[in-house]
């Protein structure tokens, strides 16, 4: 993989305080929302695709029959070793596996950084029929906050190429030929300050982020039930989407 691919440059900077830069990265209720809504089995083959630290990975261990880890960040991936049976060092638009290798595959906050119509296509390929690929995604709740949202996701995360809305996940995976979608979601409570401290973006941009929160529409303030003390550190609730289709 190309080290100056602004993905890996970006996760690469982030890799030795990723665990600590979100409540949800190494929040258990979230990954146990996950695991039941997927319902896994002690002979089921789970792909983790940009697996990073292997957080997702943590929740399914010893639930599953084998873990097969997807990333192109090698920093990340050094951290998932004891989570994973098997790394895989690619891009998640052309993986490596046949077609129906897996009984699930789950993507948690990948799919923002890619071409997200390929990999999805490629989850469900690789998937057996009758299996199911999991996205989970932030998201805006909708049009009255996507702008505000979409901004401070975007100053977060410079390399991040796509923004969500809840129903933008469901066409995906109905378009990559899943025959089923449901669609779940979950609220994490983030601390903004903590949550934008990570490692990989200039003080400007973090100020940034705290201008919009400042300046933030009563809609948004509303959806996200922000709350501050003194105009300087927010917390904000966020949507997570979790999307399940069925092959």
């Amino acid at each position: 993989m190309n080290p100056d691919n602004p993905v890996i440059a970006h996760f690469t900077d982030r890799a030795e305080r990723y665990n600590r830069s979100s409540n949800w990265v190494v929040d258990a209720d979230l990954g146990a929302t996950v695991v039941g809504l997927l319902a896994p089995t002690p002979t089921t083959h789970l792909l983790d695709v940009a697996c990073g630290t292997g957080q997702v990975s943590r929740a399914f261990a010893g639930k599953v029959g084998h873990i097969t880890g997807l990333d192109i960040t090698p920093a990340m991936f050094a951290q998932a070793d004891e989570m994973l049976d098997e790394m895989v060092v690619c891009s998640a638009e052309d993986m490596p596996f046949a077609e129906n290798s897996f009984d699930l595959v789950v993507e948690r906050q990948g799919i923002q950084f890619m071409n997200d119509a390929a990999a999805t296509r490629e989850m469900v390929r690789v998937c057996r029929p009758g299996g199911r690929v999991c996205l989970v995604q932030l998201c805006a709740v909708g049009e009255n906050d996507r702008a505000e949202y979409h901004e401070i996701l975007r100053l977060r995360n410079p390399a991040r190429k796509n923004f969500y809305l809840r129903e933008d996940l469901v066409a995906l995976l109905t378009q990559a030929g899943c025959s089923k979608v449901d669609l779940h979601t979950y609220t994490s409570v983030e601390d903004v300050d903590a949550w934008s401290d990570n490692g990989a973006i200039p003080e400007s941009n973090r100020e940034g982020i705290r201008e919009v929160y400042r300046n933030a529409s009563d809609a948004f303030r509303e959806h996200h039930a922000v709350a501050t003390q003194d105009g300087n550190r927010f917390v904000d609730h966020m949507l997570f989407a979790v999307v399940i289709g069925t092959k």
